[in-house]
C-alpha cells in the first residue's frame, strides 16, 4: 500500500530503481519517466505528453508497437524482449533487455503500459547476484 507514503520517498524509490522506466498512457503517449540525468536512451523534456515511438530506438520500434497493442487487446499483461544496440564509444556492442507491463485500473480496463529498459551488455548471471 503506497497510499499513505509521503512524495519524497516515492520519488527517490522511482529514482533507485536498477531500470530505466517509461510511463505511457493509454493514448501512446509519455506520461513521465526516471533517471533522467543518466538514460541509455536520453530525450528531451518535452517528450512528455509525445508519441512514445518518437522516442523508441528503430531496432525496439516495430516489438514495441505489437506489445502494446496487444496489451491493449488484452492479449498480455507483460512481455518482453531483447537487441543489440550499436557499438558504443569504445566500440562495445550493447545487448538492452526491454520489458513492458500493462498498467490496469481494478475492473481490467488498460490505462498504459510501464516500459523497463536494462542495458545488460556487462552483467552476467554471477555479475547480477554480485550486486544484489
Amino acid at each position: 500500500m503506497i497510499d499513505g507514503m509521503d512524495e519524497q520517498i516515492l520519488r527517490a524509490m522511482y529514482e533507485t530503481l536498477p531500470v530505466e522506466i517509461s510511463i505511457i498512457d493509454a493514448n501512446d503517449e509519455i506520461i513521465g519517466w526516471n533517471k533522467h540525468e543518466t538514460r541509455l536512451f536520453k530525450r528531451p523534456l518535452t517528450a512528455m505528453n509525445i508519441d512514445f515511438r518518437y522516442y523508441q530506438p528503430d531496432e525496439a520500434l516495430p516489438k514495441a508497437e505489437l506489445i502494446i497493442r496487444e496489451m491493449k487487446e488484452g492479449k498480455y499483461s507483460k512481455a518482453h524482449f531483447w537487441f543489440d544496440l550499436k557499438p558504443d564509444h569504445h566500440g562495445k556492442m550493447q545487448k538492452v533487455l526491454i520489458e513492458f507491463y500493462a498498467l490496469r485500473d481494478y475492473s481490467g480496463k488498460y490505462l498504459g503500459c510501464m516500459e523497463c529498459t536494462h542495458n545488460v551488455s556487462a552483467e552476467s548471471g554471477e555479475d547480477l547476484l554480485k550486486g544484489a
